[in-house]
Formats: C-alpha cells, sequence, structure tokens
C-alpha cells in the first residue's frame, strides 16, 4: 500500500500543517505566571547595531531562500518600541516579477490569525459582553451551539484558548477552497462542517481550528458585528494597521461580508510550491469560511506595530488598544504542564528561547505560507517572519531563535551527549502512536491513520529517534533515563513521555498542540496491508476457480447454491473495492486531496466495500449450513468447501478492520 500510504503522506501532512503551527526548531519553555512576568532576571544583553543586525539576518535569510527554494520572505524586528528592522526579500510574484515591500506586501498569516481573534475575544471579555468561563453556547446563535454528545462539562471560550474543547479536528475539503463562489458564512461553515466532541473539555490539548472560529463567532455575535468588521474598528484601526486585514479577494456577495478593498489585494504576494525544479504559482487559498481562524494577511510593517503593542501592555503611542486585564492574560498559563511544554497564554504560543530565555506568539501556515511571530518580553523584542512558498517552514522556526542568540549569546555546542543507561530503559518509551488531533471516523480517519503514525525508537548508544511521516528526529534524556524528559540533540525541542505501569501512555510535545497516545494493535498498517492482500488473492481464486472448476464441482445444495452465489459477488465487490482505492491513490492529485475530498473515487472505493461486508457477513452466517451439507453426494467437494471457509473468514476479518479504521464509513468524512 506504498501507493496510497506516499499520496495520503503528502496530503494529509498539507492539511495538518494548514492554519496550524508547524514544529519549531527551539522548545516551548514553562509558562510564565503574571507575578513572574514582573520578577523576570536581568538579563545582559547586547543588541548588535541596527546594520549588524541587518547584515546577519541578510545572510540567514538570504542563504534560505537558495537553499530552501523561497520566492520570497518579509521581516520585521522591534525592541524597546522601535523597528530594528524592517525588509522585504526576494519577490512577491514572478511574472511579472515584484519585489517584496516590507511596507506594502501582504503574506498570509496562517494561524497567527488567531492572535487577532484571541485579543478580539478578550477586548469583548473586558467590554462585559463575553465571559471566559461561561457556557459558550450562552454566546452562540442556536444553528452552531456545541451538543453535549454525552460530555457532562460544556465548552468554554477558556477553553478554546487553551485549545482544550475536545474537539476531533477535521481539514479535508473545507478547511480551503479554491472556488471563491464555495466560501460560506462563517456561520453556516460552523453548523454543517461540527467536529465530534472526542474528549472531556480540559483533559488535553489537541489543536482546533473550529475552536478557535467558534470563538471568532461569539465575539462576532456579542458585538453585533461580522468579525472581519470587528476587528477592523477595535484592533487594526485603534493600532494604525491599515494594511491588515481578514477580508479575502473575491467578488461581493450580499451574504459575506465585503471582499479585501482593492488597493490592497493589488499587493498580495503570490503564493508558490517548489516542484524540484521550478517554482510554481499557485492559486488563492480562500479561508473566509473560518476567517478567525486564519484568513489574515498583514505586511511586515503591520506587524512591527503590532509587536510593539504587545510588548507595551496594548500601547501604540498614546493609544492603549487593550486594558491591564488583558495584558495580564497574555502573561498568564491556561493550562499546568511541565517545563518545556506550551501552557496557552490565552490562545498564545509559550516559548523556550536560547539564553533560558522565554517568550510568547504564534507560528501558522497556510498551503503556501509560512509564519512565525515571537514575542521576548524580557528583551523588549518582536521577530515577525512571513514567507510566500511551502519550502519556508526551516526558515521560519530558527530565525527567531538565531535573532536570540545573536543577542544573548550562543548555546552549548551540538550535538548533546547521549545516556548509556537510556537502551536499558527502551521498552519504556518504543512504540507506535498516534497524535489527538486528528479525524476520529470516516475516510479522513482512515488516512490520518495511514499517515499520522509516530514511531519511537531507542539506539543502542542512547538517543532516541522519532520518526513521524518524513520527519527523524533525535533525542536525549533531560535527567534520569527512565524520567520520561527528553530534549533535543541539536535544539531547543522537548518531548515529554507520560509514564503509566512501566509503559508510556502519552507523550506531550513542546507546542503541546496534540497528544500522542499509544496505538491500538489493530491500528497497524502492516496488518492492514496484508488483510487486503489476503482478501484479494482470495477474491481472486474464487473467480478463477468458478471458471475452471471441473464436472464434478458444480454438484451443490441449494443452500451452497446460494452461499457459492453470495461468495462470488462479494470478491468482485471486494476486488472492484481494492482496484478503486489503488486508482484512487495513483490518480488522484495532492491539491484534490485537500480541495476536493473524498472524490468519486475513494467513495466509490468506499461503497463497494460496504456492500461486499454485507455479503460477507451473509456468507459467514451460512458457513455453518454450507459445512454441514457435506455428507450428502449432490454436495461441495472437502476442498470447496474449505476454501468458502477461508473466504468468510479472510474477508470478515478485513472487514472488520476496514470498520475500525473507518473505512466502511463515508458519511463520517
Amino acid at each position: 500500500m506504498s501507493w496510497l500510504r506516499n499520496l495520503a503522506l503528502k496530503a494529509c501532512l498539507l492539511a495538518m500543517t494548514a492554519l496550524a503551527p508547524p514544529a519549531p526548531a527551539f522548545a516551548q519553555g514553562p509558562p510564565v505566571s503574571a507575578k513572574a512576568a514582573t520578577d523576570l532576571p536581568v538579563i545582559q544583553r547586547s543588541t548588535p547595531p541596527t546594520a549588524e543586525l541587518e547584515a546577519y539576518v541578510d545572510g540567514i535569510v538570504r542563504d534560505s531562500l537558495i537553499q530552501d527554494h523561497i520566492v520570497g520572505a518579509t521581516v520585521a524586528i522591534v525592541q524597546d518600541g522601535r523597528v530594528l528592522l524592517k525588509k522585504g526579500y526576494g519577490a512577491a510574484s514572478l511574472s511579472p516579477w515584484r519585489p517584496v515591500d516590507p511596507d506594502r506586501t501582504l503574506f498570509r498569516l496562517g494561524s497567527v490569525s488567531k492572535t487577532f481573534t484571541w485579543l478580539t475575544v478578550l477586548k469583548e471579555a473586558e467590554a462585559g459582553r463575553l465571559r471566559l468561563d461561561a457556557p459558550i453556547n450562552l454566546f452562540l446563535p442556536e444553528t452552531v451551539q456545541v451538543r453535549d454528545q454525552g460530555f457532562p462539562e460544556p465548552v468554554t471560550l477558556r477553553s478554546l484558548m487553551s485549545h482544550s474543547g475536545g474537539f476531533e479536528d477535521r481539514a479535508l475539503g473545507h478547511l480551503f477552497e479554491r472556488d471563491p463562489a464555495r466560501i460560506r458564512p462563517l456561520v453556516i461553515y460552523l453548523r454543517q462542517e461540527r467536529p465530534r466532541r472526542v474528549h472531556p473539555v480540559g483533559q488535553l490539548s489537541s489543536y482546533s481550528n473550529y475552536g478557535a472560529a467558534l470563538a471568532g463567532e461569539t465575539a462576532a455575535w456579542a458585538s453585533g458585528k461580522p468579525f472581519e468588521r470587528l476587528a477592523e474598528d477595535i484592533l487594526f484601526q485603534p493600532l494604525g494597521m491599515q494594511r491588515t486585514t481578514f477580508r479575502e479577494p473575491r467578488p461581493f456577495r450580499a451574504d459575506l461580508s465585503a471582499p479585501m478593498a482593492p488597493s490592497l489585494a493589488a499587493d498580495l504576494s503570490q503564493g508558490f510550491t517548489w516542484n524540484g525544479y521550478a517554482f510554481r504559482p499557485e492559486s488563492f487559498e480562500y479561508i473566509g469560511q473560518i476567517a478567525p481562524a486564519g484568513s489574515a494577511s498583514s505586511t511586515a510593517d503591520d506587524m512591527a506595530r503590532y509587536m510593539i503593542a504587545l510588548l507595551d501592555g496594548g500601547r501604540v503611542g498614546e493609544t492603549r488598544v487593550y486594558g491591564e486585564r488583558t495584558a495580564r492574560a497574555l502573561q498568564t498559563p491556561l493550562r499546568l504542564t511541565p517545563t518545556g511544554v506550551n501552557g496557552w497564554r490565552h490562545g498564545f504560543i509559550a516559548y523556550a528561547l536560547p539564553g533560558g530565555l522565554s517568550g510568547f506568539g504564534h507560528d501558522g501556515a497556510t498551503l503556501t505560507f509560512m509564519t512565525n511571530m515571537t514575542l521576548v518580553p524580557e528583551l523588549g523584542l518582536g521577530i515577525f517572519v512571513s514567507t510566500n512558498t511551502s519550502t519556508g517552514r526551516a526558515l521560519t522556526q530558527r530565525l527567531a531563535s538565531r535573532v536570540v542568540e545573536e543577542i544573548v549569546g550562543r548555546p552549548t555546542a551540538w550535538p548533546r551527549a547521549p545516556s548509556a543507561q537510556l537502551y536499558a530503559y527502551r521498552r519504556l518509551y518504543e512504540g507506535r502512536y498516534l497524535g489527538t488531533r486528528r479525524a476520529y471516523s470516516g475516510l479522513e480517519g482512515m488516512l490520518e491513520r495511514l499517515t499520522g503514525e509516530l514511531r519511537v525508537e531507542v539506539t543502542p548508544e542512547g538517543r532516541l529517534v522519532t520518526r513521524e511521516g518524513g520527519r527523524l528526529q533525535t533525542w536525549v534524556p533531560e535527567g534520569p533515563a527512565n524520567a520520561g524528559r527528553f530534549i533535543s540533540d541539536t535544539g531547543w525541542e522537548r518531548r515529554i513521555f507520560i509514564l503509566e505501569e512501566g509503559r508510556t501512555r502519552q507523550i506531550l510535545t513542546s507546542l503541546n498542540t496534540q497528544v500522542y497516545e499509544r496505538a491500538p494493535f489493530w491500528s497497524r498498517k502492516d496488518l492492514l496491508a496484508g488483510a487486503a492482500g489476503a482478501t484479494g488473492l482470495a477474491a481472486l481464486l474464487t473467480l478463477a476457480f468458478a471458471i475452471f472448476r471441473s464436472r464434478r464441482d458444480f454438484r451443490q445444495t441449494a443452500i451452497q447454491a446460494r452461499a457459492g452465489l453470495l461468495q462470488g459477488l462479494q470478491s468482485i465487490l471486494w476486488l472492484s473495492a481494492i482496484a478503486l482505492g489503488v486508482a484512487w491513490g495513483a490518480l488522484t492529485p495532492e491539491s484534490d486531496v485537500i480541495f476536493d475530498w473524498p472524490g468519486l473515487l475513494l467513495l466509490a472505493a468506499s461503497a463497494c466495500a460496504i456492500v461486499a461486508t454485507f455479503l460477507t457477513v451473509a456468507c459467514a452466517a451460512l458457513l455453518p449450513l454450507v459445512l454441514r451439507s457435506g455428507r450428502r453426494v449432490d454436495s461441495w467437494t472437502a476442498l470447496r468447501r474449505a476454501g468458502f471457509a477461508v473466504t468468510a473468514v479472510v474477508s470478515l476479518a478485513f472487514s472488520l478492520l476496514l470498520g475500525l479504521w473507518g473505512g466502511l464509513s463515508p458519511w463520517a468524512g
């Protein structure tokens, strides 16, 4: 099934990283409390002169543009209320060629947009129109209110800010749109794409674009304004961010907010992908149907203003955009987490940085734009970087930590030393894990089980290795080898293993966007592939035997005749399902998986499998009657009865696996 795995991996990774924080090159440290924020240690810093800083950043960015195949990037660095650097690199479009202008060129922000959403929610709470700890249904129109689905605790805005509302995560076929005619009003999107609740509120953090959009709708509902207009009125205009907007360039529609102003649309950067030998311009990715989660666009100049305000408690010159209550919230973690794990500062991510510093901000990604905003209160420092190419993640991950290193001094040399004792404890950690940020049912759930597995191994020299998709990372123990704390051997990222009864139960990541849990035995990809192969082989042998059977084999009872007919039909359907699945994997472009999920071929494959499953169950029910007919002269031979039994058992096992994986419930996505 490598054909399916390769296609699914590319598509699913794109969908999962879209509008979500990518894994950082540095780890997230302990959340800083409001009290601790006023008692921070004095950092001996030596900020390089502006020209020296510019030369340093130029070297990093220009090298990345070449090595990582990036068309354009935009950067802003601020400190102590002033702009140290604001610069554009490369091109905003290639045909015609248009340079990136930090004052004019708009880049898509992806999930950095959520920071605006959380601030609108906090400001509405300051105004008394929202309450963070009240059931969210008090602030939503009836059509989109959250159903309890068996969970007694209500979802609250505070739980959404820590991504602990308990929702599964679905993205394929609706998170992005290529055709602006398919964009839906936010309220309709929230009603039609409502995910299942799969965890109790507050149990764990599992990143949710839907949850952020739901929070944005509460602010819009409370204020009586469309969300895009609300963000402009209470954030962008007071901050002087005239070139920042949640609106998108599309034709006017009466049921949607007004589109992006033509003056801004003319300065939007094109998005690009790198296909291995050339840049490919991509069509605009519409996210307006879930705008609060990620549709914002901005310039480096506007983001510099924004970072200055965030670092100064909401002040911009003589204007204060938000009050002391919100300023404290941005320094206050919502979840108690181990050191090195983000505790969510009211929707903002907490980062650990070189030199023992802590920061906050957010990462963002669309299908083509990669973005990071990192704020370091101890240094009065803010770093913003965005790229317009899907290969830009490495740059957006590392730039902030490199700038901090330049200011406070470089960390110890890499790699960190392995632990000689770790190999003896390998059984504590090794195994297969599934992340909680995924669909839990349906075809999308099946695809994510197939592509989203995390494998953990321990090497004899004492390094822990994690493999997820195409990404391999190595770790060393931070403390005793059996304590479950690990740090990257070449960075600052951490992994925390929650141990229970002599083995790992869960894995926490630095970003804390999801928790990895041990995968059940039936979710092994090789088990599913083996069952599919065995079922296909049994079906082929059944049909071949029907064609070339001897004269003696035509003798049968009435029950055996019916059973044989069912067996033949199920064989045709199983082969059709497998063939259609292979065709889907071979012929479906990656973009169709993202935009046009699940597609006709995959639906047809699932439909064939569903009917084949019903026939398989019928054959299994007839099996005792078929076998008991063996003593009669006008009956099947022992070999044919054995073949029928094997086919029924193998097909039944495959049906059970498909049902557990989600392949038999296409209506669930």
